[in-house]
């Protein structure tokens, strides 16, 4: 692992009745991150188009390099039903050394 890799933890809401798992297994058996966590459903309220929305969705935390983000965004705007899905990333600081290589060997294409 090069010591300037950097790591990701991107964020992205699904609507619960969607396929949440299918959306995230394309995700990482493209090698476009190395994890995918879909949380339960929540209530998400929002603005949208001028209108108080109130939704049913699952929260999808997506664990990737920086190398892949260009890739796994393009990937997610094709795939995701939403017509503005949620690409927000987190950075991450640090971590285990044995799980950051393993992030790395499994979103290297």
């Amino acid at each position: 692992m090069g010591t300037d890799q950097k790591f990701f933890i991107v964020l992205t809401t699904f609507p619960a009745d969607g396929d949440a798992e299918q959306f995230a297994s394309r995700l990482v058996e493209e090698k476009l991150a190395a994890c995918v966590n879909i949380l339960p459903v929540m209530k998400s309220v929002y603005a949208w188009k001028g209108a108080l929305e109130r939704s049913d969705e699952r929260q999808l935390l997506i664990k990737t390099t920086d190398d892949r983000l260009g890739e796994l965004e393009a990937r997610l705007l094709a795939l995701h039903p939403y017509e503005v899905p949620e690409f927000l990333l987190v950075p991450i600081a640090g971590g285990c050394p044995d799980y950051l290589s393993w992030v790395v060997e499994n979103t290297r294409p």
